[in-house]
C-alpha cells in the first residue's frame, strides 16, 4: 500500500512488513517532526503518523511515512485507534508526539496501552502556564512574579501591582505565539484586549479566555536540555528585537562559565523535580537574571528550533533517536564523538509578501561547517509577520573549533539564503541578513 491517509487497520496492512507501529500523534510540520520518523526506521520500527490534517505534513508523503487521518482531540478515539494497530501486524511499540500540543495526549495513550511514558498528568500540568508557575513558586524554584487574569483590567491591576515592565502570553502555547513585553498600561490594554479577543491557537484549537502577567526579567535567556533528569546541554538563546522574543538563533554549548551552565542546569533539575518530570526528554527554558537563574517556561518534550540537531553536532548525543528508543523500550545509543561547539540561525525576512524565488540554499548546504540546512520558503507561498516562530523560514546548523567560529560560520550561511517577496523593493525582498543573525522561539 502507498504511502497515505488510510484506516488503522490499512495502515499495517502493508503485505511482508514485519516491523512494529511506532505511533506519532501529530508532529511538527517540518524539523524534528521528520526526523522522528527516520529515527523510527533506522530502529527497525514502521512510524504511522495520526493527523487530523495529514496535508499538513509534506515530509509525510515525501519520505513515505504512513498516515492516518483521524479526529486527534478525541482521546478515545486515539486510543481505539492504537489499540488496532496494536492488535494487527507485528504490533505496536510505542505512542508519542513531537508536538508541544500532543505530548501531554500521546503520554495519557501510551499509559493506558501499558507502553513506556512519562507520568501523563504531570506533562498536562505544564500545559498551563500559570499552574506550571503556582507549582514552581510553591517549591522555591525561582520564576517571575505572575498574575493569571481573564479580563482586560485585570492585566492591568496586575501589572502595576507587578510593576512594568511586563510581559504578557497565553496561558497556553509555544514558539513565542502571543507573547509580548508591555512598557506602560497603554500597551497592556491594547496587547491584553488582543489575546482576550482569540478563540483558538494557530493549530485552530480553542484556547481558555485566560492570560498570564509576569514580570520581565532582564538577562541573557538560555535553555537546558535534560534526558531522564540528566543535562545534556545548555544552549544559548538568541531573540529578535523587542518588544517580542522570537528566537533567532541557539549556540551550544552556551558562550558562558562552566560555573554559570551548571548554576542553570541545577535549577532545571529542581524545576522537574517540582513538577514531578524527569522522564524522558525536558526543555527549560530560563533567564540569568540579576539574582541568578529564573525559570521562564518547562516543557516537558524534546526542544524544537533545532537544537537536537545542534545538540548532535556539538556533543554527538542524538536526543531524537533517545526519545524513540525510550518510547518504545530500547536501549539508548552511546553519545558519539562531537565537534564540540555548533550554532543554529535562522533566516526571516523583513516584511509581508508572496514568495517568488528562494536563492542561496545550495551555496549555504556547501559553507564550512555545515551539517544542516533547510527552508520552508516556497514560490507561492504568502508569508506574513507574526512575531512567532513562524515568521522563522529557514535555518543553518554549523559547527566549529570554538563558539565564535560555529557562530560565524552559521551567521554566513545563512546570509547566503535570499528570499525574494513580490511587491517589494529589492531591498526590502531580500532576506533580513540583520535578523536571520542577531535576532523561533522551537
Amino acid at each position: 500500500m502507498s504511502a497515505g491517509t488510510a484506516s488503522a487497520a490499512g495502515a499495517v496492512g502493508r503485505a511482508g512488513d514485519s516491523r512494529p507501529v511506532l505511533v506519532l500523534l501529530e508532529s511538527n510540520t517540518t524539523g524534528s517532526g521528520r526526523e522522528f520518523c527516520a529515527a523510527a526506521r533506522v530502529r527497525g520500527l514502521r512510524p504511522v503518523l495520526l493527523a487530523r490534517s495529514p496535508d499538513r505534513y509534506p515530509y509525510a508523503a515525501a519520505d513515505a511515512v504512513d498516515t492516518v487521518q483521524m479526529d486527534t482531540d478525541d482521546l478515545d478515539a486515539v486510543l481505539r485507534a492504537c489499540t488496532e494497530l496494536a492488535e494487527r501486524g507485528a504490533g505496536l511499540a510505542g505512542v508519542t508526539s513531537s508536538s508541544e500540543y500532543f505530548i501531554a495526549p500521546a503520554a495519557a495513550v501510551a499509559g493506558k496501552l501499558g507502553l513506556p511514558a512519562p507520568d501523563g498528568d504531570a506533562v498536562a500540568g505544564c500545559r498551563r502556564k500559570d499552574r506550571q508557575r503556582e507549582l514552581l513558586d510553591a517549591a522555591g524554584v525561582p520564576v517571575p512574579g505572575f498574575r493569571a487574569v481573564t479580563e482586560t483590567a485585570e492585566a492591568v491591576r496586575a501589572a502595576e501591582q507587578l510593576g512594568y515592565p511586563v510581559v504578557l502570553k497565553p496561558v497556553s502555547g509555544s514558539g513565542s505565539v502571543g507573547v509580548r513585553l508591555c512598557v506602560d498600561r497603554a500597551e497592556v490594554v491594547r496587547w491584553a484586549r488582543s489575546l482576550l479577543s482569540r478563540t483558538a491557537d494557530e493549530r485552530g484549537a480553542p484556547v481558555p479566555r485566560e492570560i498570564l502577567v509576569e514580570c520581565a526579567v532582564s538577562g541573557p535567556e538560555f535553555s537546558v536540555e535534560t534526558f531522564d533528569r540528566e543535562v545534556l546541554a545548555v544552549v544559548g538563546k538568541r531573540l529578535g528585537a523587542e518588544p517580542f522574543f522570537v528566537e533567532t538563533g541557539h549556540d551550544v554549548p552556551a558562550p558562558v562559565a562552566c560555573s554559570v551552565q551548571a548554576e542553570l542546569g541545577r535549577t532545571a533539575q529542581r524545576a522537574l523535580d517540582a513538577l514531578g518530570l524527569g522522564w524522558g526528554a525536558a526543555h527549560v527554558e530560563l533567564r540569568l537574571g540579576p539574582g541568578g537563574p529564573v525559570v521562564i517556561e518547562v516543557n516537558p518534550r524534546l526542544a524544537g528550533g533545532m537544537i537536537p540537531a545542534a545538540v548532535r553536532a556539538a556533543r554527538g548525543v542524538d536526543l531524537i533517536d533517545r526519545v524513540i528508543a525510550r518510547v518504545s523500550g530500547q536501549q539508548a545509543q552511546a553519545a558519539a564523538g562531537g565537534s564540540g561547539h555548533a550554532a543554529v540561525r535562522f533566516v526571516t525576512v523583513r516584511c509581508p509578501g508572496e514568495i517568488t524565488a528562494v536563492h542561496g540554499l545550495a551555496e549555504a548546504e556547501r559553507s564550512p561547517g555545515v551539517v544542516y540546512t533547510h527552508c520552508t520558503a516556497t514560490p507561492g507561498r504568502r508569508v506574513e509577520i507574526t512575531h512567532s516562530f513562524r515568521d522563522r523560514l529557514g535555518c543553518v546548523v554549523a559547527t566549529g573549533s570554538g563558539a565564535d567560529e560555529a557562530s560565524e560560520r552559521a551567521e554566513a550561511a545563512a546570509r547566503l539564503i535570499r528570499i525574494e517577496l513580490s511587491a517589494t523593493t529589492d531591498s526590502d525582498a531580500a532576506t533580513d541578513g540583520d535578523a536571520a543573525v542577531d535576532g523561533e522561539r522551537g
